[in-house]
């Protein structure tokens, strides 16, 4: 058993926003001796399964619970929000893949630069040792090296592109369009949008252009007409790893992707058109601006945050709490597998194709008595 523990939880756990096979895949990151956990359907469920003191309560996501929170604040209840965090599995979370860390705040959602989270608030007021930042300059090669992002399941490619032709390569990152970060922090633009700027602002460069995978795989809405990819795009890559999109660019054009931060890993210059957690620092060329954020920190600070300091993890192999680089590890030896076991790579991809349309059907048919699955 990891020594790791984490103060919020214990006692009596009350989560909210959670279907039951959610909630199963991230039990372990709630685990504390003799603690208890509770999937609510609402304050009244809540209040009554014994909401109160030696309580905390965690919502999925960003959905505002009205009744929940202003119960919270009068008792004096923490409240955390979860997210994924940014090394999150090999398989897409859309299919079912079960993640690795998460992103667990007591202040808001990295994603929304409308409110601080701890994420920000430690990019803006953290003290770094140099301890600390050695150890975070390690983990970042340890990213690079193993060629990580966020999911891990797309092959490495190199991209012959001729350079001669053109002033720069310049990748743009698609999302998915009903996705949180895009509501909360593109400031109303889209996909085909980032790529018309993007073009419009660099009529001389070679545009490639990557969907999120997420789109790709059929479980989430993102896609970009073809006349908007004739248009403004030189190439469009699909399974190919964002490691091997970014690898091939001199530069990233994003809206809030991940992919800007998985960018800067490998220290490409990074424009962002919204505002992603790793905008306002001094590290991207930014569109936009929030004023909270006014410190300037390094690319090593940057990592000890958002790779160390923030995220919860636990073992690809046991499932207990473990630092980032234990993750790091099994990580890659998971992803190893996924690439040379084809017998596993078929069942991972069929549970993926499979589970998120069985899903959606049951959805269908639970509707009417607002069950969530």
């Amino acid at each position: 058993m990891s020594n790791i523990s984490y103060p919020s939880n214990q006692g009596r756990l009350y989560f909210f926003n959670f279907s039951p096979w959610r909630m199963m895949q991230i039990e372990p990151f709630f685990y504390a001796p003799n603690n208890k956990k509770i999937i609510c359907r609402d304050l009244d469920d809540a209040i009554k399964k014994g909401l109160g003191d030696n309580s905390n309560i965690f919502i999925y996501g960003i959905k505002r619970l009205k009744r929940v929170e202003e119960f919270a604040k009068k008792k004096g209840i923490d409240i955390y929000r979860i997210e994924d965090a940014f090394i999150r599995s090999v398989a897409l979370g859309s299919g079912f893949a079960k993640p690795y860390s998460l992103g667990i705040d007591s202040r808001g959602v990295y994603f929304n630069p409308k409110k601080s989270s701890d994420l920000e608030h430690m990019l803006q007021n953290y003290r770094f040792s140099k301890e600390l930042l050695d150890r975070a300059k390690r983990v970042r090669e340890m990213v690079i090296e193993s060629k990580f992002s966020k999911y891990n399941h797309l092959a490495h490619v190199n991209l012959n592109i001729d350079r001669d032709r053109y002033q720069k390569i310049i990748l743009v990152t698609g999302q998915v369009e009903d996705d949180m970060s895009i509501k909360y922090g593109a400031f109303g633009l889209n996909n085909s949008d980032l790529l018309e700027i993007v073009k419009k602002n660099n009529p001389d460069a070679f545009i490639i252009y990557k969907p999120h995978p997420d789109v790709l795989s059929g479980n989430r809405i993102g896609d970009v007409p073809k006349e908007i990819t004739d248009r403004y795009a030189n190439l469009v890559v699909t399974n190919i790893s964002i490691d091997s999109a970014i690898s091939a660019s001199d530069e990233v054009h994003t809206l809030t992707s991940g992919a800007g931060f998985d960018a800067l890993l490998r220290e490409k210059k990074v424009f962002t058109y919204g505002m992603p957690f790793y905008a306002g620092w001094g590290l991207t060329v930014d569109y936009r601006e929030c004023k909270r954020r006014t410190r300037k920190i390094s690319l090593d600070e940057l990592v000890a945050v958002s790779l160390i300091l923030y995220p919860r993890y636990i073992s690809p192999k046991t499932e207990k709490f473990c630092e980032v680089e234990q993750t790091l590890i099994e990580l890659k030896e998971e992803q190893e597998r996924y690439f040379n076991d084809r017998l596993y790579r078929y069942g991972v991809n069929l549970k993926g194709y499979i589970l998120p349309r069985g899903r959606k059907i049951l959805r269908a048919i639970l509707k009417p008595f607002k069950l969530k699955i």
